[in-house]
């Protein structure tokens, strides 16, 4: 939300779609390219240049062309310059400082993302063709075939699955990619794997195989099954959650969600805000969501029968789309969350200088798209600022590009606040929503009205808005009525904590308005769908 804290104001794809067998340029370094993401309109790109010879190097570049329709957007571990190509662009890869000295058998690697579909061509390392011979050979001998898979753990919304280690002709594996259910790999750098958000009482297949560094992947294990149980661990009732305001998890005291469900009626909520600590997930900064922060709140909430959301971003802190450089890095922070509490719902309130930049939106994107092959049943929402007239150009750019993804969207949730307008608050958020709907149906022909409008959550900001335009008592049950008239995936609101102090005061903690405590929780607690 455009709301600031209070407390302290995150790969896999089909690896083997492409690759290209190391070639050992003259003196035995080698480069391998690998696409290890592919969407379709674009991919994640590989190289891995490794030292075969028997003296160190003290840099390296590579160089290749992409035709006419394709192009690389962000790198990274790598410094790149671009010029005009026979039939395209021409592009060169130079080391970093950190990364150009290498031993004998040693490696290094870079990657980016790029758009179309063309792959290098013309590849050349430290000026000679990368297709040149030259000493040591290619790896193309495959690990073994995992065995001894099973699964067990079951809760109502994941499994675990063990299997033993598998043995190469290098030495050793470099990783596993897990199959659930006949879907896209899952990278596994251990001997076991958790998949979460899974439906209850439903029984999974997986298949496991192991891969080498030189992108070499076994045969896929014979699948074996297990079942999730019937209650326990994730959401008791999947795809129940209709009203679920923000909490600022960042206020001080730590809100306490048990008590704020007792007293407004509301079983569920979407929590805020995780944020980067660099590449790495964090509650604004301040907690790390590996270590579980705040889950036995969690999960009492969801004894009494709710749920909640997590919600990444907000208008304070970086996104971590922001500060990871692979989609890769990106998914596993979010899926380290996403694990951490077992989540069945997630959500990413993209605004402020993040729902305008092209690279970060490009790359989370990519990341969900990841994110919900690993964790099949995910429900990912987005929460994008709008006006009564709907989305603007960069929120349905946001939109579209996970769309274009391969995301699977549960709902966009308008943040139906700040419009700096001179409007009436309560039918402009009214507007927003059927502006909303217009816009997803143009994104979505080929689904119903009902289904759409099951693709709608609207947001308003309690009491006075930034901008000082007032959201009162009867335009949150203006709202309410439009929701139960239309069947609304979600509504939510900007912030039960600004609800329950029922104040005059700070904005980030008063709604500024004659309110009793809880007033409005008890208005939108009436709505279910």
């Amino acid at each position: 939300m455009r709301r600031s804290l209070t407390l302290l104001l995150a790969l896999f794809g089909t690896l083997v779609l492409f690759f290209v067998p190391p070639a050992t340029a003259a003196g035995g370094i080698g480069a391998a390219f690998v696409k290890t993401s592919d969407w379709g309109s674009g991919y994640q790109g590989q190289y891995t240049i490794t030292n075969g010879s028997g003296a160190t190097i003290s840099s390296w570049k590579v160089e290749f062309d992409l035709a006419s329709g394709s192009s690389v957007g962000s790198y990274w571990d790598t410094l790149m310059t671009q010029s005009a190509g026979s039939g395209g662009t021409h592009y060169t890869f130079t080391n970093r400082d950190y990364n150009g000295t290498l031993a004998p058998g040693a490696s290094a690697v870079f990657g980016w993302v790029g758009s179309g579909s063309a792959v290098p061509a013309n590849c050349k390392l430290n000026g000679a063709s990368c297709d040149a011979g030259g000493g040591g050979g290619a790896d193309t001998t495959p690990p073994s075939v995992p065995g001894g898979v099973t699964v067990g753990s079951p809760t109502s919304s994941s499994l675990t699955v063990h299997w033993t280690a598998s043995t190469d002709n290098s030495g050793s594996v470099a990783g596993y990619e897990v199959s659930v259910g006949g879907g896209a790999p899952v990278a596994v750098t251990g001997t076991s794997y958790t998949a979460t958000g899974l439906a209850a009482s439903t029984a999974y297949s997986f298949r496991v195989r192991a891969k080498d560094a030189a992108g070499n992947t076994s045969a896929y294990s014979a699948a074996v099954s297990g079942t999730t149980s019937s209650g326990g661990g994730g959401n008791p009732n999947p795809g129940t959650i209709r009203t679920a305001p923000y909490v600022d998890m960042g206020a001080w005291p730590t809100p306490s969600l048990t008590a704020m469900s007792q007293a407004s009626g509301l079983k569920s909520f979407t929590l805020a805000f995780v944020t980067s600590a660099g590449c790495k997930a964090s509650w604004f900064n301040a907690y790390d969501p590996r270590q579980a922060w705040a889950k036995d709140q969690i999960d009492a909430i969801r004894a009494a029968g709710g749920d909640v959301k997590v919600s990444f971003g907000g208008a304070s802190g970086i996104e971590l789309a922001q500060a990871c450089g692979s989609a890769s890095a990106l998914a596993a922070e979010y899926g380290a969350v996403v694990d951490a509490y077992n989540l069945s719902y997630v959500d990413f309130d993209i605004e402020g200088s993040a729902v305008a930049e092209p690279a970060s939106i490009a790359l989370r994107s990519q990341a969900l798209a990841l994110l919900q092959q690993s964790h099949p049943g995910l429900r990912i929402s987005l929460t994008l600022p709008v006006l009564p007239t709907g989305l603007d150009a960069n929120g349905l750019n946001v939109l579209n590009a996970a769309k274009n993804a391969g995301v699977n969207l549960d709902l966009v949730n308008a943040m139906a606040m700040d419009y700096y307008q001179n409007v009436d608050y309560g039918d402009a958020a009214v507007q927003a929503a059927n502006s909303l709907f217009s816009q997803l149906k143009s994104a979505y022909p080929g689904k119903s009205d009902a289904q759409l409008w099951a693709m709608v959550g609207i947001t308003p900001m309690l009491g006075q808005n930034d901008d000082g335009h007032v959201y009162n008592q009867d335009d949150a049950r203006q709202l309410v009525t439009f929701a139960k008239g239309k069947h609304l995936g979600m509504l939510s609101f900007w912030e039960e904590g600004r609800d329950a102090n029922a104040c005059t005061g700070a904005l980030y903690k008063c709604t500024n308005i004659s309110q009793a405590p809880y007033e409005f929780s008890k208005i939108f607690a009436s709505y279910t769908g």
